[in-house]
């Protein structure tokens, strides 16, 4: 069984980003990352992988269309176990705070801490095993 990731951002190099620092992992099959340039998109790709392969989501919060913070209580009411990690340039403490109420397990400065996010999903996995 895979264990799934999802990024979702409108920046279409961030998939070459994540898949770049996260290539051994995702070569060795560790785990798979799955890309959506849409919150609309990303609620159809939450709902269509299989419990429980799915353990993160990670969401922009400033996109076109819906944003992260109004996506989230919708994938919370589909998938309410999955935590949801924002990413955002505006890291504020409203945003944080936003977020949180919204059921979001945390908040990611862009920029983003790859090392500090690497630790994040080895924690998720180790969970699995």
């Amino acid at each position: 069984m895979s264990t799934y990731i999802v990024v979702v951002d409108d920046e279409p190099d961030v998939e070459s980003m994540f898949r770049q620092h996260f290539r051994r992992d995702l070569r060795s099959g560790r785990f798979v990352m799955e890309f959506a340039l849409s919150a609309p998109a990303a609620l159809e790709q939450v709902k269509a992988i299989p419990d429980p392969s799915l353990i993160l989501i990670l969401s922009d919060i400033n996109m076109p269309g819906m944003t992260g913070l109004e996506m989230l209580p919708m994938v919370k009411a589909e998938r309410p176990n999955v935590p949801v990690i924002m990413i955002t340039a505006y890291g504020d403490d409203a945003t944080r705070k936003r977020a949180t109420e919204l059921g979001a397990a945390g908040l990611l400065p862009k920029p983003i801490d790859f090392g500090l996010l690497r630790q994040e999903i080895d924690q998720r996995l180790e969970r699995l095993v």
